[in-house]
């Protein structure tokens, strides 16, 4: 099959990757409600067909954060990408930079911030998650600062882990069965294309950023209940100082779903946030990120920037983001379908499909410059 969308690069990459794998990048939390509203209520939106008006020029360029970039859009921090293709995110990385995009690496990536930053030919911005050992992570922001990431994103979203009850019943992250390793031997041997990209020329299999913290742990399934256990669930806004402290640079924050924590946030002083609800991978029943958009954008206005993610599978879903009040779109699964069935390729391909997908419906809605993208472009 040539692929011609995200859908099918989705299909490509559920019959390439081991199940428990898939299911991990493709789940939800609890009945996956949210998960299904990310999408859904992208298909809601109705935008209004313009014509006769001059698209012979359309410009997706704009600027984040000081950068430039291509198009609004992002590739959202994935955890374990490493695990869908060969140093995975580093092959992302090098699509990103290829596209002129950013990449926003994972706190729970598989390749460090040091090895993306070398072999992907450009620093990502970088997604933080605060554990407890503070020490730890100050250490960890003096290294991004030094490898000269542009942005840190911190997600706020998860002070405890969603029930993901795919995972569960995968026994992604502990033996839900007797025979729990067996069906892991089996899931690999019966994807051997994977296996033989990841399993035997992909490793180490740790969680690069945080390593160093635990080192007796010898590969992903040692670290998550860890990490899970060590997720600190008593950060506040009062903690945005001590970020602050150790990052000099722009500081966005991800898990904003609500107006009053947006507005708390521009109060604050940070430079922008992100509308997400994690890929519905937390709150289950919570409003999808395209619904919580617009008021939270018309009660920030230009005090800061905002993005969003969640349910974003298309450079149409993209214009609809932009004209509820969007500055960009983070892709998540998007991406990771595309790096789990072809690699590098397959993500340079998706950002190419969603550059034409953005063309076409700018040039059909008579807008000619993202930058100029509004409420007006909706029917």
């Amino acid at each position: 099959m040539t692929p011609a969308c995200v859908a099918d690069y989705r299909e490509l990459a559920r019959r390439r990757i081991p199940g428990v794998l898939f299911d991990y990048i493709d789940g939800g939390s609890y009945a996956e409600e949210t998960l299904r509203r990310n999408t859904a209520d992208f298909q809601d939106i109705a935008l209004r067909q313009r014509v006769m008006k001059d698209v012979s020029q359309i410009s997706l360029s704009t600027e984040l954060f000081g950068q430039s970039l291509s198009m609004p859009v992002v590739l959202s921090p994935i955890g374990m990408a490493g695990m869908y293709a060969r140093r995975g995110e580093v092959q992302a990385m090098r699509a990103a930079k290829a596209a002129g995009v950013p990449m926003c690496l994972s706190s729970l990536s598989i390749c460090d911030v040091a090895e993306v930053t070398r072999d992907g030919g450009a620093a990502p911005w970088y997604q933080l998650y605060v554990i407890k050992d503070r020490g730890y992570m100050e250490a960890l922001l003096q290294r991004v600062t030094e490898l000269g990431s542009p942005v840190v994103a911190l997600t706020v979203d998860l002070p405890v882990p969603g029930a993901r009850y795919r995972d569960v019943r995968s026994g992604l992250f502990g033996a839900t069965t007797p025979f729990v390793g067996l069906q892991r031997a089996w899931d690999g041997i019966t994807h051997p294309d994977w296996l033989i990209d990841v399993m035997l020329n992909g490793g180490p299999h740790t969680f690069g950023n945080i390593a160093p913290a635990i080192p007796e742990a010898k590969g992903v399934m040692e670290f998550w209940p860890w990490v899970t256990r060590n997720f600190d669930a008593t950060l506040t806004w009062k903690d945005i100082d001590w970020v602050r402290q150790h990052w000099k640079g722009p500081l966005i924050i991800k898990g904003i779903l609500d107006a009053e924590d947006a507005l708390e946030a521009a109060r604050i002083g940070v430079d922008g946030i992100v509308v997400s609800n994690h890929g519905g991978r937390q709150l289950d029943g919570v409003l999808s990120g395209i619904r919580a958009l617009p008021p939270i954008a018309e009660a920030v206005g230009d005090e800061l920037t905002v993005l969003m993610d969640g349910g974003v599978r298309s450079g149409l879903d993209v214009v609809k983001a932009l004209a509820s009040g969007a500055k960009g779109c983070f892709l998540g699964r998007a991406w990771a379908y595309a790096l789990a069935a072809k690699g590098e390729q397959g993500v340079a391909h998706v950002l190419s499909i969603i550059r034409q997908e953005m063309m076409m419906a700018m040039a059909l809605t008579g807008c000619t410059d993202v930058r100029q993208a509004g409420r007006e472009m909706l029917a």
